[in-house]
């Protein structure tokens, strides 16, 4: 005849502790995710607010080419003009 396995006891105070840390790890965790989320969204306004004064920036930057090319054309007549009195 063999010996009968009596197992393993776990009293239910362990079982409690072990259960509470779980529980207390679990909320840090999900602390760290809410804030990692809050951070996600802060990181896509700042994206959306950069893109936008981007394209305001490069809105107004396109007449400087042309006041230039008009300046060179303008220029270029008062030369040619002067030439031909």
């Amino acid at each position: 005849m063999t010996p009968q396995d009596p197992g393993v006891y776990i009293p239910p105070t362990q079982m409690y502790q072990e259960l509470r840390s779980l529980s207390d790890g679990l909320t840090r965790v999900e602390t760290k995710i809410d804030g990692i989320l809050s951070e996600t969204r802060d990181i896509r306004t700042d994206l959306g607010d950069h893109e936008q004064r981007l394209r305001t920036l490069e809105r107004a930057r396109w007449p400087l080419p042309t006041i230039g090319v008009l300046a060179g054309v303008a220029g270029t007549a008062t030369g040619v003009l002067a030439l031909l009195r």
